[in-house]
């Protein structure tokens, strides 16, 4: 299910920068400008999450948060300017889930966010998926092809469940770094290309109903077949 998140920001550049990367990523983005409208959305709309800026106009994110954990524990993550020391302890204490610090890298923002989901039990994907002659299990990091189990590193495992967990989905070379490398790892994208030829020569002909497939120019994806 399509996860939503609520924007309470009251700079509009964030606002839509954010908005661009989190629909990039398969969530429903809503926003708002300043707090008050913040509230009256997120009583709207119930979001999965909510991102909340903290120096706002009409009514700042401590008073937002405050007015949302008395009615939900929808989990929220506060965007903070640098040196807001006093405002970050105070959200966290009145229930945020996390802070980022402005300026940020959306990468770690949404890394961040994934977290939180999976905390909350947002992240609803499976942790065994199964295909034809297929069983990819990242609770025990076991690939099981035609009944026999397979020896694949931890790694190209992650990597396949990634893919395979979003099937047809489309990812490019740098969204499969942040999220199966992590957003801090400083390796290029040819690690991606190397990972996914090695699951391509241990998976060729396993099944017709589905493959490992290059979208040129853009990245990769699982695509079931007919």
């Amino acid at each position: 299910m399509q996860k939503t998140i609520l924007i309470v920001e009251d700079d509009a550049n964030i606002r839509e920068l954010l908005r661009l990367y989190l629909e990039q990523e398969g969530y429903k983005v809503e926003s708002a400008q300043d707090g008050l409208e913040g509230i009256r959305a997120f009583k709207r709309i119930h979001p999965d999450l909510v991102l909340l800026d903290l120096m706002m106009p009409v009514m700042d994110g401590t008073q937002v948060i405050k007015q949302i954990r008395e009615v939900s524990k929808t989990p929220v993550i506060m965007l903070t300017a640098k040196g807001e020391t006093f405002d970050k302890v105070a959200g966290l204490d009145l229930g945020a889930d996390d802070y980022v610090t402005k300026p940020f890298e959306v990468r770690e923002l949404i890394a961040r966010i994934r977290a939180v989901l999976r905390r909350y039990g947002g992240d609803e994907t499976p942790q065994k998926l199964e295909f034809d002659n297929l069983i990819i299990d990242k609770e025990s990091y076991n690939i099981v092809v035609k009944g026999e189990k397979m020896e694949i590193p931890p790694k190209e495992i992650e990597l396949l469940y990634f893919l395979a967990s979003s099937p047809n989905r489309v990812f490019t070379r740098a969204q499969l770094l942040d999220d199966v490398w992590g957003f801090d790892y400083f390796g290029d994208t040819r690690t991606v290309d190397v990972h996914i030829k090695r699951l391509r020569e241990k998976l060729q002909d396993v099944s017709p109903k589905w493959e490992i497939k290059t979208v040129w120019g853009v990245g990769y994806k699982f695509e079931l077949l007919d």
